[in-house]
Order: C-alpha cells, then sequence, then structure tokens
C-alpha cells in the first residue's frame, strides 16, 4: 500500500478543479488543511464531504491537503476518492453522492446527431457549462485527451459528471478508451446510464460483441432498463474494409464514426484540408452505415478559427450523405447545424413528397405518387427526416401543413 497519494489540479489557471493531496500516517487522527478563496462561504461544507468520503474508505489517520480552484462537490469527491485509490489500488468500494433528478433521459435510435461536442473527461470546467451551447450530443471523453497517468482519475470524474451535471437535452456520451481498458470504463459509466458509447478504433465485429456482452451484464447487474446506444469510430484502413460488419454487429449500434488523424496515419498518408487521401474511406464507411441502417458521423474539423472552412467542410459532408460531424470547440456547433440544415429546393421537395404521403394514406391507397413518379418508402423517409430538422432549426413552422391549406 502506498503511503502518499494526490489527484486533481491547482494553479494560476485552474479553474472548476481542486488538487487532493493524502499522506497516512500511523496516528493522530485527521489533519485536513484546505486551501481555498471561499474558505469563508463553502470552506465547512468542503470539510463536512471530504470528512464524509474519507470515512466511506476508513481513512482514519492521514494529513489531507485540498487545494481549491472553485471544484463543485462531485468533483472534490471524485478527486478524493482517486487518491485513496492511488492509495489503495485494491479499492473497490466508491463514493457516490446522489444522481441529480431528471438527467436520465432515453434517447432513440435516429434522434438528430448532426453535432457532437468533444469534452477533455479530467478537465471539469469544460463541462460544466457544455449543454448551454445545444449541441446534439456531449462527449465526455476517456481516451485521447486524457493522458494515460489520468485515466484512472478522469474515470471517476466521468462517473460523477454524469450523476450530477445538466446537459439540457443533449445526448449524454462517452468514449471509452481501447479495449481491453475500455471494459474497466464501461465498469464506472454504465451504472450511471449514459445514452450512448463510442468505441474507439475498432477493427471487427467481435469488439463490438465484446463491448455490448459486458454492457449487458452490466446492465443485468443493476437492474438498467434504458438502452445504452453503441457509436463504433472507424479509424483504420482494417476498420474500414470491416465497417459493414462492424455496423451490424449488433442491434444497439446507431452510428459509424469516422476519425480521420489515425486513418491518415494508419495509411501513411498526410492529413489535408481537401482530403482527397480520405475519400475512399469516407465513402466505405457512409456506404455500410447506410446497409446497416445506421447513422454515418463525419470527422471533427481541427481548426477551430477558421469557420468559413469548417462551414464548407460540414457542407461536404451533408453533400456526400453524412449525418454530423464532430465538434472539438462549442463555437463549432452553430456552425454544423447551419451546415446540415435542409435549404429552401429541399425542403419544397420535400413538403411535396409528405403532402403526396398524406394524401395516399387518407385515400388508403397503397401507392405513393408525386406526379408521374412513384415514391419508395425510403425516399418518404428521407423527406420527413428533412421536414423534421428544418422544424428543429426553425426554418419551419410546426403548423406549415395548415398555413399551406389556409392559404
Amino acid at each position: 500500500m502506498n503511503m502518499k497519494a494526490e489527484a486533481g489540479r491547482s494553479g494560476k489557471n485552474v479553474r472548476s478543479d481542486c488538487r487532493v493531496a493524502i499522506a497516512l500516517r500511523e496516528s493522530g487522527g485527521i489533519d485536513l488543511q484546505l486551501r481555498s478563496k471561499v474558505d469563508a462561504l463553502y470552506g465547512a461544507s468542503i470539510r463536512a464531504l471530504a470528512a464524509e468520503v474519507l470515512d466511506k474508505f476508513e481513512i482514519q489517520n492521514a494529513e489531507v491537503v485540498i487545494e481549491d480552484s472553485g471544484a463543485l462537490p462531485y468533483t472534490i469527491a471524485a478527486r478524493i476518492e482517486t487518491a485513496v485509490k492511488r492509495l489503495r489500488p485494491d479499492e473497490t468500494r466508491s463514493f457516490l453522492l446522489p444522481y441529480r433528478e431528471g438527467l436520465r433521459r432515453a434517447t432513440t435510435r435516429d434522434r438528430f446527431r448532426r453535432s457532437r461536442l468533444y469534452l477533455p473527461g479530467n478537465d471539469p470546467k469544460l463541462a460544466i457549462n457544455a449543454g448551454i451551447h445545444q449541441p446534439d450530443g456531449v462527449i465526455l471523453d476517456l481516451e485521447d485527451s486524457v493522458a494515460p497517468p489520468e485515466k484512472d482519475a478522469a474515470r471517476l470524474l466521468v462517473r460523477n459528471t454524469l450523476r450530477e451535471v445538466d446537459f439540457y437535452g443533449a445526448e449524454r456520451m462517452v468514449r471509452i478508451n481501447q479495449l481491453p481498458l475500455g471494459l474497466a470504463d464501461l465498469d464506472a459509466i454504465i451504472p450511471q446510464e449514459p445514452n450512448l458509447i463510442l468505441i474507439p478504433k475498432v477493427e471487427s465485429a467481435a469488439q463490438v460483441t465484446e463491448v455490448v456482452d459486458h454492457i449487458e451484464s452490466l446492465r443485468a447487474s443493476f437492474g438498467i432498463e434504458m438502452p445504452v446506444h453503441l457509436m463504433p469510430i472507424i479509424e483504420s484502413a482494417r476498420g474500414a474494409v470491416q465497417a459493414f460488419e462492424i455496423a451490424c454487429a449488433h442491434g444497439s449500434v446507431v452510428a459509424l464514426a469516422i476519425g480521420l488523424e489515425d486513418y491518415t496515419a494508419d495509411i501513411g498518408a498526410e492529413r489535408t484540408l481537401e482530403g482527397n487521401e480520405s475519400l475512399w474511406m469516407r465513402g466505405a464507411v457512409l456506404n455500410a452505415a447506410r446497409a446497416a441502417g445506421v447513422q454515418a458521423i463525419d470527422t471533427v474539423f481541427s481548426d477551430v478559427n477558421d469557420m468559413d472552412a469548417l462551414l464548407a467542410s460540414v457542407r461536404e459532408a451533408k453533400a456526400l450523405g453524412f449525418d454530423g460531424k464532430g465538434c472539438i470547440h462549442p463555437r463549432q456547433i452553430p456552425v454544423v447545424h447551419t451546415g446540415f440544415a435542409p435549404d429552401a429546393r429541399e425542403i419544397e421537395k420535400a413538403k411535396k413528397i409528405v403532402r403526396a404521403f398524406d394524401e395516399a394514406e387518407r385515400l388508403g391507397l397503397g401507392v405513393v405518387s408525386l406526379g408521374s413518379k412513384m415514391i419508395d418508402p425510403p425516399v418518404v423517409k428521407r423527406a420527413q427526416h428533412t421536414i423534421d430538422l428544418a422544424l428543429r432549426t426553425g426554418i419551419l413552422n410546426e403548423g406549415w401543413k395548415e398555413e399551406e391549406n389556409e392559404g
């Protein structure tokens, strides 16, 4: 057993976090030293929380230093627990604050996933207000954005974030680490009922099945009824070749996403703004997703300052057939939503198809026609998707049918 351990961060540029250092000793009880600018207001509650966490893990004799930079209780609790578990690597108990009411909301397979905002899992300040930017999904990331020595700390912080932070309707997503480390992530995350798990660097259907089996075991153990969707990320040449099998691996797969940084490195190419080096891969993954009946999600755009180039990239992705794109900064979200919004021509065409479908249903017809053309069910479904997207973005009013009838 270690005698000293610490977790978290402190310093001039750190916000909404804290550094916790614990040094065990033979006797003398708990000597808690709190350094916080809000000690006068919240010092008593911080000390009470620390005592509660330490008592949970039966830490009775220790010097504990907390350097607070405006951390919320769920972050403080996660940092103390991390330090304890670094002292005791075999510790299996957890300290959980009450689950905030209203955070558990099921999402559907086909919900809009135009934008998904990546948040580093070990940086609490970015998660607190992420929902106000109105992304379709928020990704609490445990993989690439977290340094290897901090994986354990990020896992506990993300666990607590899911229990406490309201993302205002955004789909609650977590990107786990590559297997087998990702299975340990699932042990902490699935009991908190996220909506969707992103599986990185998937190259076979067997990897998806391994994740599914682990999730189903956890759902059974914790009595979880809410579905957990999956989004495998294709990031290699092998993964691109196997994309259809990956998409069909299990019914919980709702989308395939693309990661081009790893893909271009895998094929020995340099990633360019034009993207010619990845056109085959994007087409392969897109077609695999469509053939499997799941969504296709494009890669992130790495330049957070060039909004014009981002908009062009989004429009290209939309033209290719993609349903969404990753975001690494909140300012990218409205641009992504604008780029995926249907234009006037698309909306008018969709309205005609939906009206023709409604009329065919009213007359009890088994087929839908628009003029001299027969309209297949997939075309009707796509038209309704366009209408829904126009309604979601405020381009079209909810009562558009009635307004046109009155006109």
